[in-house]
């Protein structure tokens, strides 16, 4: 067979695309359909008769499956039974299909689902029976109801999803957007300079967790504590469950709606975890690297020429009343894909994760795990890229463990557009060593915490080392947020599980602790009279919390945002965050003629807004949820918050909880776990649910439920029970 040359053979694959693909279309929709048919037919309908669920106080599940097959088919039903189209939905998107329906704005997400497509279908034979179980009895759970309820669902949703879909959504991702965009924008400019960005955290300001965890020496019981606190949109999805497959799961904890190995904390008999997403920033390096001037499509390397591989995706898309697509020729390298090239060089974009494929496989592995040996040979596994993890167990242990994943880079760490290799060497392709990673494990104090700042002060009773071991490891950072968390538990104090809860649900604004004095001290130099004089004793009497019925909290926000907007210039603080003094700064004004200023500004802008200046907290944030609101304390973490929500104005100028704190879980490590949860949002997202909107007012009160645990309890505490997806099920 003649060898096509290789840029003859990229033309060609336009033009002969259409026959071969159509082709190839019917094969593997014929063999599709045998492979999907036994699956869809008849292993679904019988699963129900494997698995019961029985819902306690507030509609939470606990699914007693005979296999994990018949669990992973209850908690998908379960997730569409509450959630709705939540997950088809997600399951649907990994096709690569949404801008069939949703237009060319979906094109680049569905171009990013074919790739992970592509990996899940290599790899997913590779998974622990137990994971492709899971994943197997998750789709045919979400097709059972799908096929139930036909009129709850778009068009586009069929009841076809396999556990390919569901693996599809926890492959890790390829080079981040941001990153390869600034590289483009740098090369365009003609320069390979040094970008003058700090690298991106994971999250927003706003988003990311609270975490705890005690050891024997600091509880009234003498038991080990663990507190699991995420504060995301109220849209992120946690879901609460318990399942349970007799001699290999027994599980308490939120899974993600949309998979059911989406599962980021929770606890089983004998231990427990909570995970905060770390700082790391971006985990991409962009190497240039000589195109071989002899060859077309390879690159050189130690001497050596290496072929790129060709890949042709294309993406359907609406436009319209009709229906367009666009073909895009992609290249790889084992290095990573290629994000441009020119006549001599090709630049690669290496990620840490990248393809990923046992991120879930991990999760199980902690679920199951009956040991802090066991669990943190799960964590080797290292299929997770990027967050830190709080352990306690019953044997009394406690750690943290920020288990990103660090590239042992062979070059300094730099933000240069790219960086030139032309050996192997040069490039890096191994992470870090685990026993590397920061690990703070039963520290003096009895305890260990994370806010999403840096692992260097997980417990300030130890020397707190801030070099790191590797230069492109995270930097130290301690947010108000962090040192208000160390405030509350760096005590001598035993505390009980009841106390933890007490402490979580803090209103402390410790950025009113931090520059309330100096506010005073610049309003009262003004001699202000009138209103102001008023709002300034108003302020002198405030307490400094955001609990519903305070007054001044309110002003005093308003104040801030006046004094230090959000990507303004300038320094607000007189004493800025540093890493000599890191749990008194920041604290002081920088300016207080400016912030005398902002304050009778505030004071106005405050009466215009909500009709006065001394309006309570609660008066202006609430909780709605279906038929509840009610006032709720608590506020940004930017304001030193540990309890931390945000909000949407309102129609009627009240702000709306939407995001933060809402779930809650603190369990201690007995002979029986015991343990307290909140879900904000409920149950379910389905109005009409009565597990909609029947914990909200519970949270604002800062008030949690019971965990049913133990088979006998959670029996005793049945509100109903039933076969998901039963023959008689209507």
């Amino acid at each position: 067979m003649a060898k096509i040359p290789s840029k003859l053979f990229s033309l060609s694959v336009g033009r002969t695309i259409g026959g071969w693909a159509k082709r190839l279309a019917f094969f593997t929709m014929v063999c599709g359909a045998v492979a999907r048919e036994p699956a869809g037919a008849a292993a679904a309908p019988e699963l129900w008769r494997e698995v019961e669920v029985l819902r306690t106080e507030h509609g939470v599940p606990h699914v007693r499956a005979d296999t994990m097959r018949a669990a992973g088919y209850a908690l998908g039903w379960l997730q569409c039974e509450d959630y709705g189209s939540v997950t088809p939905e997600r399951l649907w998107s990994t096709r690569g299909q949404t801008a069939r329906v949703k237009g060319r704005r979906a094109i680049e997400d569905d171009f990013d689902a074919l790739r992970r497509r592509a990996r899940a279908n290599e790899t997913y034979h590779l998974l622990e029976p137990e994971t492709r179980d899971l994943c197997d009895g998750f789709a045919l759970g979400v097709n059972r109801y799908v096929a139930r309820h036909r009129a709850e669902f778009a068009a586009h949703i069929t009841p076809d999803f396999s556990g390919y879909d569901v693996a599809t959504l926890t492959i890790g991702p390829g080079p981040s957007a941001a990153r390869v965009g600034r590289f483009l924008a740098a090369l365009k400019s003609g320069l390979n300079t040094p970008v003058a960005e700090p690298a991106e955290p994971d999250t927003p300001p706003e988003e990311g967790s609270n975490a705890w965890a005690l050891a024997p020496s600091r509880t009234v019981s003498g038991k080990a504590i663990l507190l699991r606190n995420p504060h995301l949109a109220w849209s992120a999805g946690y879901y609460e469950a318990h399942v349970t497959v007799p001699g290999v799961l027994d599980f308490y904890g939120d899974f993600r709606i949309g998979g059911p190995l989406g599962v980021v904390g929770g606890f089983n008999r004998h231990l427990g975890w909570s995970t905060t997403n770390s700082n790391t920033g971006d985990l991409t390096v962009i190497y240039a690297v000589p195109a071989d001037p002899a060859q077309p499509d390879h690159y050189r390397l130690d001497g050596v020429s290496l072929p790129l591989r060709p890949t042709t995706r294309t993406v359907y898309y609406r436009d319209g009343d009709k229906q367009a697509a666009e073909t895009r020729e992609l290249w790889e390298s084992p290095l990573g894909p290629v994000v441009h090239r020119t006549s001599d060089t090709v630049y690669l974009a290496r990620t840490a994760g990248d393809g990923e494929f046992r991120a879930g496989e991990q999760f199980l592995r902690l679920m199951r795990a009956t040991s802090e040996a066991q669990w943190l040979e799960g964590m080797r596994l290292r299929a997770k890229t990027s967050q830190n993890y709080t352990y306690a167990d019953r044997a009394g242990n406690i750690l943290i463990l920020s288990n990103a994943s660090y590239p042992a880079l062979p070059h300094p760490p730099t933000k240069a557009a790219a960086v030139a290799a032309t050996s192997l060497r040069e490039i890096w392709t191994q992470l870090i060593p685990f026993d590397d990673l920061p690990l703070v494990r039963n520290p003096r104090g009895g305890y260990v915490h994370n806010e999403n700042s840096s692992p260097h002060f997980a417990n300030v009773r130890e020397p707190v080392v801030l070099t790191n071991r590797h230069p492109n490891m995270e930097r130290p950072m301690l947010s108000l947020r962090s040192q208000l968390g160390i405030e509350l538990i760096d005590t001598d104090t035993r505390l009980s599980l009841e106390d933890v809860v007490r402490l979580k649900h803090s209103y402390r604004m410790l950025l009113a602790e931090r520059t309330k004095p100096e506010l005073i001290r610049a309003v009262e130099a003004t001699q202000p009279s009138g209103e102001v004089a008023a709002a300034l004793d108003l302020l002198r009497r405030w307490d400094t919390t955001t609990a519903p019925d305070r007054r001044g909290g309110v002003l005093f926000s308003v104040w801030w945002q006046r004094y230090a907007p959000p990507g303004g210039a300038g320094q607000p603080y007189a004493a800025p965050w540093t890493e000599s003094d890191p749990l008194k700064t920041p604290r002081g004004l920088a300016d207080p003629a400016r912030a005398a200023a902002a304050f009778a500004e505030a004071v106005a802008e405050t009466a215009r807004r909500h009709g006065r200046w001394d309006v309570a907290w609660g008066e202006v944030y609430r909780l709605r949820r279906g038929g509840v609101d009610v006032p709720v304390g608590g506020g940004s973490g930017q304001l030193g918050h540990f309890r931390v929500l945000t909000f949407a104005r309102e129609p009627d100028g009240k702000y709306a909880a939407n995001g933060g704190d809402g779930w809650v879980l603190a369990v201690e490590f007995g002979d029986e776990p015991r343990a307290y949860s909140v879900l904000a949002y409920g149950q379910s997202a389905k109005p009409a649910s009565p597990w909609h909107a029947d914990q909200a007012a519970m949270f604002a009160r800062g008030e949690v439920k019971p965990v049913r645990f133990g088979a006998a309890e959670v029996d005793q505490h049945v509100v109903t029970r039933y076969r998901p997806g039963a023959a008689t099920e209507p």
